[in-house]
């Protein structure tokens, strides 16, 4: 089993927009950087955590834990010429993004960004990297540990 750090805005899917869905399930679409489309590809696997992380917002944080609910399929927000996320150059017959589905585990309480970077045991996490933009990046089994231990204290 892995584990993952997955960024969404909260104006695009947060986790109460998680825990709303059929079966608290969505499709991670809009993924347009190779690197993270090869994640969800070529690594993760049902059943892998989350830290579902909400970016782009007043108090960026995780917000909650999740899981990987499906194998990689296409994203069929790549052929819609209405969808922000339309990508002319891909081909229904070659898709180039492919995405995965990640259901909720639970909400927690926000672990904010400065709580993070304040402890010692996250230093290594790529996501407090400096010029770090990925919205997917792998998170190491003593990371996971580490977030899991600060969630169960009080903000």
């Amino acid at each position: 089993m892995r584990h993952w750090l997955m960024k969404s805005e909260p104006s695009e899917c947060s986790i109460d927009d998680l825990a709303a869905a059929p079966g608290r399930t969505v499709p991670w679409i809009g993924v347009r950087n190779y690197q993270a489309r090869n994640f969800m590809r070529d690594e993760m696997s049902i059943g892998d955590g989350v830290l579902f992380y909400h970016s782009s917002c007043p108090e960026p944080g995780i917000a909650g834990l999740a899981e990987v609910a499906s194998t990689p399929y296409p994203d069929a927000s790549q052929f819609d010429p209405k969808s922000p996320y339309f990508d002319a150059k891909s081909k229904p017959d070659a898709p180039r993004w492919q995405h995965v589905d990640v259901k909720l585990a639970r909400k927690t309480r926000l672990l904010s960004l400065a709580e993070m970077r304040a402890a010692p045991s996250l230093a290594t996490m790529r996501v407090l990297e400096r010029g770090n933009r990925l919205s997917i990046t792998t998170v190491s089994a003593d990371e996971w540990r580490a977030v899991l231990a600060l969630l169960k204290k009080p903000a």
